[in-house]
């Protein structure tokens, strides 16, 4: 069996959950079972924060050989797989344990650690829908503008706009296309002239003439990605920021539950977080698409100096920590004088090259009222410190704060709302020397900023900061010391390889120990797409998933402080919160679901379909693999006399117990909960 690659040293080479959203598209929890989830899941508050793990009742006589390779543990094969599906991935689907034991986890694992060995063409073929996500910023800009732009061309107040939006949002809600868009962005095509634009949108997709909306197809066929074509076509008329953000999130969603390259999703999630962007700021909305296209997901598995850089010159980021106005103030004011001093020229000039001097000239106190004052802004100073590299005690001072900001001047953005790309001026960059965590910083221009990116991204403080973060987001929220300041040495001989320090990670002790099995609580997020992954679900368009992790607490690019969303437990674990993931389980898997489809007689196999602890049993063994705790399934068969389960009352005889019921209280379990 080949062994995990080796990685040789090579020296060249987080914000609380948010209250759950009152909408949505899915029915409530059935009345007959809300009192019982919300005691089982109150009772199972302890149990789930502090993540005990089963005890085994026989041990593992030898390395099995899925474990063949991998530091020894009690864990046994079964258990192992189910652990590196959950920790590496979004959970197990139906028939990854079986395909995994096949092909050996050793093996898997490998294939995980490069994702570019890995057909991930059939996803790729579902994200063909989003036309967004190849689009640059500058055609974002242009084809989804803002309420107050889009009123402009289509020559409507702004008020008249916004009753369009209004009636538009009703319209797509009759025909089940989301509450999220809505609740994304408050920017809908226009009023009565709109209507004759949509109207020729449609006529241009019904003719294939428009480049951005395929032509619906008629009698039910599909179009691009298994979706109806009449939604599919609805989706597509909106022309909204909305858009940009939802495509974003449904595309999030479907890669988490149906790519191959799973431990990549993973990272991109977590480097999202490690280096937040609120899509809510202003212009990031546009911007954060090329962020995570072109910033975070090719360097996920990389380099960590190159992530760095290229989250640095992000428009998204610089936008949203507003370094693309920090500018040394006495460069900004040199700048403000000379633009007066070429005004009053042309002013005393008049003719075909200034102002006509019959004309009143500007008060100069107005214009002094109107001029734009710009200074030093600290903030991307001091987040790519604390956050991004060195961590809150990684032994930088204020001043230092002060300095890097100073180094980052003159780094923006051209034209934000217009071609929004990155750009360096030097005449408002700070060109006198400065002094960064003791080191003199003089390259001059653009190469302050990096001579700083370099700096920190060798620091050993940064090694342990990246170290531990990724170390509590794949073993626990209290990783062990000597796991972290392993990973920081490979993180330290590598040069920051992003890989080599997971590998560290993934081969130690630490990683396979009975501590760490099923200790971490899932995000709302990944609570989602990991029931989805179980049920074996199908979802059309999948923004109602994207709703429910809303719901849930974690609204997806919606993280508004620059810790991005946590992933520690005592962030998510609360009875509300519990209450919705047992509600968003039992929707799921009952097919109460707007485009999702699931099918629980199919994915708990053939048997006895009258009694409903044999159900219960095949539902433990295929969602579980059987590790449910004594509280848990005495908790369980309390319902199974229900009549909501057994689909009869009195003395009906039971004909078919409700599988999907089963299926979603065995997902709401605490067990579930955990990955």
């Amino acid at each position: 069996m080949p062994r995990l690659r080796e990685f040789a040293p090579d020296r060249s080479a987080r914000q609380s959950a948010r209250t759950a959203r009152r909408h949505s598209h899915a029915g409530g929890l059935p009345t007959a079972l809300a009192a019982f989830a919300l005691s089982a899941l109150t009772l199972s508050l302890p149990f789930l924060a502090k993540a005990q793990p089963q005890k085994n009742k026989k041990k593992a006589a030898a390395e099995t050989a899925a474990l063949a390779g991998l530091p020894h543990s009690a864990l046994t094969e079964d258990q192992a797989i189910v652990h590196a599906l959950n920790r590496l991935g979004y959970g197990p689907r139906p028939g990854d344990i079986e395909a995994v034991k096949q092909m050996g986890l050793e093996k898997w694992i490998d294939r995980q650690l490069h994702p570019e060995t890995i057909d991930d063409s059939a996803l790729e073929s579902r994200l063909q829908m989003f036309s967004t996500l190849s689009m640059s910023s500058e055609n974002l800009l242009s084809q989804f503008p803002d309420a107050q732009e889009a009123a402009r061309r289509q020559g409507v107040s702004l008020e008249e706009y916004r009753n369009e939006q209004q009636r538009q949002i009703k319209d797509l809600q009759a025909a089940d296309l989301v509450n999220a868009i809505a609740a994304a962005q408050s920017d809908v095509m226009p009023s009565p002239r709109a209507a004759a634009a949509r109207k020729k949108m449609q006529d241009d997709s019904a003719s294939g003439d428009s480049a951005d909306m395929p032509p619906p197809v008629k009698g039910g066929k599909k179009a691009a990605g298994g979706i109806p074509a009449d939604r599919l076509a609805n989706f597509q008329v909106m022309h909204t920021p909305a858009r940009i953000v939802a495509e974003l999130a449904m595309a999030k969603m479907d890669r988490a539950v149906y790519s191959e390259r799973q431990l990549n999703e993973q990272m991109v999630d977590f480097w999202f977080n490690h280096f937040n962007v609120f899509a809510g700021k202003g212009v990031d909305r546009w911007l954060l698409t090329s962020y995570e296209r072109d910033a975070i997901r090719p360097n996920a598995m990389g380099k960590f100096r190159d992530l760095l850089e290229a989250t640095a010159k992000s428009p998204a980021m610089l936008f949203y920590l507003d370094n693309w106005q920090s500018v040394d103030p006495q460069a900004w004011a040199r700048l403000q004088e000379m633009q007066e001093q070429r005004r009053a020229f042309r002013a005393r000039a008049g003719g075909p090259f200034g102002n006509d001097p019959n004309m009143p000239g500007p008060d100069a106190a107005q214009a002094k009222a109107k001029k734009q004052d710009r200074g030093l802004n600290e903030n991307y100073g001091r987040e790519i410190m604390e956050l991004h590299t060195l961590g809150v005690d990684g032994g930088y001072t204020q001043k230092d704060v002060t300095e890097i900001a100073r180094c980052f001047t003159g780094w923006t953005i051209r034209a934000p709302r217009k071609e929004a790309v990155f750009e360096f001026q030097e005449r408002l960059h700070d060109n006198k020397p400065k002094i960064v965590l003791g080191h003199r910083i003089d390259a001059g221009g653009m190469k302050d900023g990096e001579q700083v990116l370099d700096l920190l991204a060798r620091d050993p403080h940064t090694a342990h900061h990246i170290s531990f973060e990724i170390a509590r987001h794949f073993v626990s929220d209290n990783p062990p010391d000597a796991l972290v300041s392993r990973m920081a040495e490979t993180f330290e001989a590598t040069d920051g390889d992003i890989r080599a320090v997971l590998h560290t990670m993934i081969v130690s002790p630490e990683f396979w120990s009975k501590d760490a099995y099923r200790a971490k609580i899932k995000t709302p997020f990944e609570l989602v797409a990991s029931a989805a992954r179980a049920a074996g679900a199908e979802a059309d368009l999948p923004l109602t998933l994207v709703q429910w992790s809303a719901r849930i607490g974690e609204p997806l690019y919606q993280a508004q402080p620059p810790t991005g969303y946590s992933d520690k437990a005592s962030e998510w674990v609360n009875t509300g919160a519990l209450l919705n993931r047992m509600n968003y389980s039992l929707t799921l898997a009952s097919g109460r679901m707007v485009g999702v489809r699931v099918d629980a007689a199919s994915l708990l196999g053939t048997g006895d379909t009258t009694d409903a602890n044999a159900v219960l049993d095949r539902a433990v063994a295929v969602l579980l693999s059987g590790e449910a705790s004594p509280q848990t399934r005495e908790t369980l068969e309390k319902q199974m006399s229900d009549p909501q389960v057994l689909q009869a009352s009195l003395d009906d005889p039971v004909r078919h117990v409700n599988q999907g019921m089963i299926v979603g209280l065995v997902l709401g379990s605490p067990e579930f909960q955990r990955r």
